[in-house]
């Protein structure tokens, strides 16, 4: 039976003091651990949350939520889980603003997915984004197609920032509208202007099939061209 209100066991768990330092190892593991995986997780995996907010949240909540429900973890250990995270916090903000290095692990970059209406094939698959996705981010912006946007950016908060050409400069581009999309072909029946539908190329094409020089794709599609309404 456990005893009511024994405070030696509710706050240490008759754990031994040196038990305290294993806890402060411990929790200094797991939180570059948390780094890591949401490193690997990538900017859209923790969108609107800086990585370090996200490792704070998920550290201080586990260590909050353990005592209250488990009679064999300690309250003053979970304090100890709380010091030892922000002073890690603290260590790697105060790192990063000193070493650009530090800055760039953590943190990672700023990316251009989009570069004068086509996309940057390389960058783009470095961050492992879903077109659909990301086609369904330049929509809510009112994009129709990629020859309006002269610039697109991957922050590194996970926010895809765009910038427009102005109206006398929009060209011909890949449409991202759904229904225009999905009438991708293989085969060229009639020569005329096309669209790859991988990075965004448009190409004068004859009858036939053809792979893109850029990307190596094999599916086009017309581009459009209108301007763009907001």
């Amino acid at each position: 039976m456990i005893p009511m209100f024994d405070w030696n066991r509710i706050l240490f768990n008759d754990a031994p003091g040196s038990f305290l330092l294993e806890v402060a190892v411990r929790s200094t593991i797991m939180f570059l651990g948390l780094l890591l995986v949401l490193k690997i997780a990538g900017k859209r995996g923790i969108k609107q949350l800086s990585i370090f907010e996200m490792v704070i949240i998920i550290s201080l909540g586990s260590a909050a939520g353990d005592p209250m429900f488990y009679d064999d973890v300690g309250i003053f250990h979970a304090f100890i889980v709380f010091v030892v995270v922000m002073l890690l916090y603290r260590l790697i903000t105060w790192l990063t603003g000193k070493s650009p290095f530090v800055e760039k692990l953590f943190e990672g970059k700023t990316e251009c997915l989009i570069d004068e209406g086509k996309f940057s094939m390389k960058k783009f698959r470095r961050e492992s984004l879903a077109q659909d996705e990301f086609f369904a981010e330049l929509r809510l912006r009112n994009v129709e197609h990629l020859g309006q946007v002269r610039k697109a950016y991957l922050e590194t908060s996970g926010d895809i920032s765009v910038f427009f050409y102005p109206d006398d400069a929009v060209k011909e581009g890949l449409s991202i509208l759904p229904e225009l999309f999905q009438k991708q072909v293989s085969y060229i029946s009639a020569s005329g202007t096309y669209c790859c539908c991988r990075c965004g190329e448009v190409k004068q094409l004859t009858t036939g099939a053809h792979s893109c020089f850029i990307c190596q794709g094999t599916n086009w599609v017309v581009p459009i061209y209108t301007k763009r309404t907001t």
